[in-house]
C-alpha cells in the first residue's frame, strides 16, 4: 500500500524566471518569463467541481502521460501548446491565452446529458436531443455542448453557441475554428479508442491562443478525467437489455460519492475516503491508463516527488 505522503497534492516551486502560478482543480501552472508554461499534474481528485481532501497515488502521472501522448498523436490535425514532458507529472509548452469556454462534445447520451434528459429536458446548450432516446444511446451525430470555464471550486455551466457569441466570450471566427478542431479531435480519438476496443463516449477540449495568434489545443486530451469511455465489446447487448454500460472514466468515483450522499451541493459533506478506497481508485486509474494506452503503466519513483519534479524541470529550463 502506498503512503499518502507519496502523492503530490500541492506545489510551491520557484523556478528560474518564474512570473506567476495558477492553481486549477488538478493542475498547477507556472508562468516562466511570459513565454513558457510549466504544467504540473497533481494527484488531486476533483468530482462535481469539488476537490477531494486526499490525493490518488500516480493519478497525476497517468493524466499527464495520457495527455502528452494524445497531443503527439493528434498534432498532425490540430496544433497544440506542448513542447516537452521533462517529468512524468510535467508538461512544458507555449504560454497561451486560454479561451473561457470548454468545448464539450458528446457522441452518446451519457452522464450530464442523460441526467438532463431524465429531467425531461430536450435542449442542451441550444442543441435539441431527439425524443425516444435512452441513457447511453448513440446520438445520430456528435453534439457540441460548451461549458463556461469555472474558477476553482465553482461549477462549470452549460452555455449555447449563441450565448458565447452574443456575450463576446469568443469571436465568431475563432469559435468556428474551435468547433472544427473539436470535431476533428473527437473523430481521431474515436478511431484510436476503437483500436483499443473502446468507445469514446464524450470528452472536453480546451484551447488557447499563442502570442503569434495561433489557436492551439491546451490542457489535457482524452484522459479519464476529461473523457468517458465504454468497452465496445457487449455495448449493444447491454443497451438492448437496459443494462449499465461497462465504462472507463471517473464516473465510478462520482457514483461512489452519490451513493454516499454527495453531489457537491450546498450543505453536503465530502464522505471520508479510507486508504483502502484511495488505493482502489489508484488501481482503477492504472487500469484505465493501460486500456486507453494499450501499454503497461510504469510507475515513477514517488519517494520524493516534489524534489524529483523540481530537479527535472530545472534541468529542462537550463
Amino acid at each position: 500500500m502506498i503512503k499518502k505522503s507519496n502523492t503530490i497534492i500541492d506545489t510551491n516551486f520557484n523556478f528560474p524566471n518564474q512570473k506567476s502560478v495558477y492553481k486549477g482543480k488538478v493542475r498547477e501552472v507556472y508562468n516562466i518569463n511570459d513565454d513558457l508554461l510549466v504544467m504540473i499534474a497533481t494527484d488531486r481528485l476533483s468530482a462535481f467541481d469539488v476537490v477531494m481532501p486526499k490525493g490518488i497515488p500516480y493519478k497525476g502521472q497517468i493524466l499527464n502521460q495520457i495527455a502528452t501522448k494524445f497531443m503527439e498523436q493528434t498534432e498532425d490535425i490540430v496544433p497544440n501548446w506542448l513542447l516537452a514532458a521533462p517529468d512524468p507529472n510535467v508538461a512544458v509548452g507555449h504560454l497561451c491565452e486560454p479561451f473561457k469556454v470548454e468545448m464539450v462534445i458528446r457522441g452518446y447520451m451519457s452522464g450530464h446529458a442523460a441526467r438532463e434528459y431524465k429531467l425531461g429536458k430536450r435542449m442542451l446548450c441550444g442543441i435539441t436531443m431527439p425524443e425516444g432516446m435512452k441513457e447511453n444511446d448513440k446520438f445520430p451525430s456528435p453534439i457540441i455542448t460548451p461549458a463556461t470555464k469555472a474558477e476553482m471550486g465553482d461549477h462549470d455551466e452549460d452555455i449555447s453557441r449563441e450565448d458565447i457569441l452574443s456575450k463576446g466570450i469568443v469571436s465568431e471566427a475563432d469559435y468556428l475554428i474551435l468547433e472544427e478542431y473539436t470535431r476533428k479531435l473527437f473523430e481521431r480519438g474515436t478511431e484510436i479508442a476503437a483500436s483499443r476496443d473502446l468507445i469514446l463516449v464524450d470528452t472536453k477540449y480546451e484551447f488557447g491562443k499563442t502570442k503569434a495568434g495561433t489557436i492551439v489545443l491546451i490542457d489535457e486530451i482524452h484522459t479519464p478525467d476529461s473523457s468517458r469511455y465504454f468497452y465496445a465489446e457487449g455495448y449493444q447487448e447491454r443497451q438492448d437489455k437496459g443494462e449499465v454500460q461497462k465504462q472507463l472514466s471517473k464516473e465510478f468515483v462520482r457514483q461512489w460519492l452519490i451513493s454516499n450522499n454527495f453531489q457537491g451541493l450546498e450543505g453536503q459533506t465530502v464522505p471520508e475516503m479510507s486508504d483502502e478506497y484511495i488505493n482502489s481508485v489508484s488501481e482503477r486509474y492504472i487500469e484505465l491508463y493501460e486500456k486507453i494506452m494499450g501499454a503497461p503503466f510504469e510507475k515513477a519513483n514517488v519517494i520524493d516527488i516534489q524534489n524529483r519534479i523540481e530537479t527535472n524541470v530545472n534541468t529542462y529550463l537550463q
